[in-house]
């Protein structure tokens, strides 16, 4: 029977009181949703997107939910300006508990051999590179004191094809790699390093599918559970993987795609 303490227990576990956690890519879709969930759960947020104008909505409901926010304009894809977002985040708050990957594009939807050089390095760039370099930095940010928790948002199609979306694919492939290997070498260190693997959710990135009669209609005859997710539908997954609750997880993928890979 589980009694009141136990249940009290359970809920702080998954409790971010206190913890400073960074999210890129919060200015929109999974990333905005994230960003207002782990704030709910207690955490002092640095938020970074390419403008920081994009982030004051955001920011707004933070400060709301009586946090503390640090925001901060940086393209992933460029190692100089996150390196300069990490050592503002130190000087200003010293260190960091939780680094939440949100940042990525998906700009093109086209065949493979149509794909030119430069768009195929824009994706890379923002989603691998992007990833590994906000993942350096954190370390820097966690390695010191007593370690903390990465979780990398990847995508189904890191696990399963999509036509026309090689260069995507190719990307989130990647990061599932990343992640796999990254957490056996910060392990011993105290970093715990995971993944989220989202199907097709309504956000602007799949808006031009889901707008698509023809393709909506083949998106939703694949998804078993018949619709589309929405945004909030990814926060329980991440704050489990960024709290206490998951504190013998690490090297694991979570798939939220409405039963896609299983179907």
């Amino acid at each position: 029977m589980t009694t009141l303490e136990d249940a009290t227990r359970l809920a702080n576990a998954f409790r971010l009181d206190g913890k400073r956690v960074w999210v890129t890519g919060a200015s929109r879709g999974l990333g905005r949703a994230i960003a207002r969930g782990l704030a709910e759960a207690g955490a002092d947020l640095v938020l970074t997107a390419r403008s920081v104008d994009a982030l004051q909505d955001v920011a707004d409901d933070v400060k709301a939910k009586g946090g503390r926010t640090l925001l901060l304009a940086a393209d992933v894809a460029n190692a100089a300006e996150v390196a300069a977002a990490g050592r503002v985040i130190g000087e200003t708050w010293g260190s960091l508990d939780v680094l939440v990957n949100g940042a990525g594009i998906s700009p093109m939807f086209k065949r493979a051999e149509h794909i030119e050089e430069a768009e195929w390095r824009e994706v890379l760039d923002v989603n691998i590179t992007g990833t590994f370099i906000c993942m350096q930095q954190a370390a820097q940010l966690m390695l010191e004191p007593s370690g903390g928790s990465v979780v990398n948002i990847s995508s189904i199609h890191g696990q399963v094809g999509m036509p026309r979306m090689a260069a995507y694919s190719a990307s989130k492939g990647a990061v599932d790699a990343l992640t796999r290997t990254l957490a056996l070498e910060w392990a011993e260190r105290g970093i715990r390093v995971n993944a989220i693997s989202p199907g097709y959710f309504e956000t602007q990135m799949t808006e031009g599918l889901r707008g698509d009669e023809r393709w909506r209609s083949h998106l939703l005859e694949r998804i078993p559970v018949g619709r589309f997710g929405v945004p909030d539908e990814i926060v329980s997954a991440v704050l489990y993987l960024a709290s206490p609750a998951s504190s013998y997880v690490t090297g694991t993928n979570l798939v939220i795609d409405g039963g896609w890979a299983a179907a």
